[in-house]
């Protein structure tokens, strides 16, 4: 009898890396459950692709420990990479070749057996029969996006790896891509994926941010934006960008920014926050049409973090 597998798909504590002067990865500490869809997310240079790697033993960590999928990330890396999908952030695979001459040659490259039957497999799971014979170079961001994800797919990987896999992806697209991904987590399979859209962090199960090598929050969405605390008002009317001049700095207001035809204005000290607004929006003659209280969206909470973060550490490294 094999023993139970381990609860956790990922399971690191306090990893660090360092390339030169910089350090890129600050005590890091996260779990990612099986069959978990779990988002991370941060600004570009916060280290969450270096992360990644040190996740699944494609890098070493210069210190701290942890499993991915029950082995070790450092002693056990080997056996690691045969269990994970890998899905970068550029496409990859072969422009003069079709969908299947690209999957065929991946499975080659596995030594798999039964090579043909896992290609068909593997196109027909992921919808890409009708195109099989398609010359890769001609495809869209969307169908190359769902040959990648059949690539990394063809080993039956137990966790999915996905580095920004949605850039540069028309909505249609983006949105098929996350259905697909629930259906893999309803089998079982878990998913980190680091994404930028709002939208997609919102159907993770559970998320981390990351800003300057540092973890700022994990959780479900909801525990994140109870975690900050925030109070939100949004205004508005015409010539919202003097009124975002004259609210920033102000003592109770830690974050203003524009969401369309509204300005959010968030802030820590309730009390304050509002006191704020009325003084602010007082006598100075800017037509505001509606100031109204509305709940604190996923949105304002992270532009608050890589504000406070950017305050605290400077540029992200």
């Amino acid at each position: 009898m094999s023993p139970p597998a381990p609860p956790y798909a990922i399971d690191v504590q306090k990893l660090n890396k360092r390339f030169g002067d910089k350090h890129v990865v600050r005590d890091l500490s996260l779990q990612v459950a099986r069959g978990e869809i779990f988002g991370f997310l941060g600004p570009n240079g916060s280290g969450k692709t270096t992360s990644i790697r040190l996740m699944c033993g494609l890098l070493t960590p210069d210190s701290g420990t942890g499993t991915c999928l029950g082995y070790d990330i450092v002693r056990e890396s080997a056996q690691i990479k045969r269990n994970v999908g890998y899905m970068t952030q550029r496409f990859s695979y072969w422009d003069d070749l079709t969908i299947r001459e690209n999957l065929d040659f991946v499975a080659r490259i596995y030594q798999m057996p039964a090579r043909r039957e896992t290609v068909d497999r593997s196109l027909e799971s992921l919808g890409l029969q009708s195109r099989a014979d398609q010359l890769t170079g001609a495809l869209s961001g969307g169908w190359k996006q769902r040959l990648a994800l059949a690539a990394c797919m063809l080993h039956e990987p137990q966790l999915l790896l996905l580095d920004e896999p949605t850039a540069g992806v028309d909505p249609g697209a983006r949105r098929n891509f996350w259905e697909t991904l629930h259906q893999l987590a309803a089998r079982g399979i878990s998913v980190l994926v680091s994404t930028h859209y709002m939208d997609e962090a919102e159907r993770c199960h559970k998320l981390a941010y990351m800003a300057c090598g540092r973890l700022l929050a994990q959780g479900t969405a909801k525990q994140i934006i109870d975690s900050q605390n925030l109070a939100t008002w949004s205004l508005h009317g015409e010539h919202l960008s003097q009124l975002s001049d004259r609210l920033r700095g102000v003592p109770g207001v830690d974050q203003v920014a524009v969401f369309g035809s509204a300005l959010h204005v968030s802030g820590s000290d309730h009390a304050a926050l509002e006191a704020a607004i009325g003084q602010a929006t007082a006598g100075t003659g800017l037509r505001i049409e509606r100031i109204e209280r509305i709940e604190t969206g996923l949105e304002d909470v992270f532009i608050y973090l890589v504000d406070r973060s950017s305050d605290n550490d400077g540029a992200p490294s």
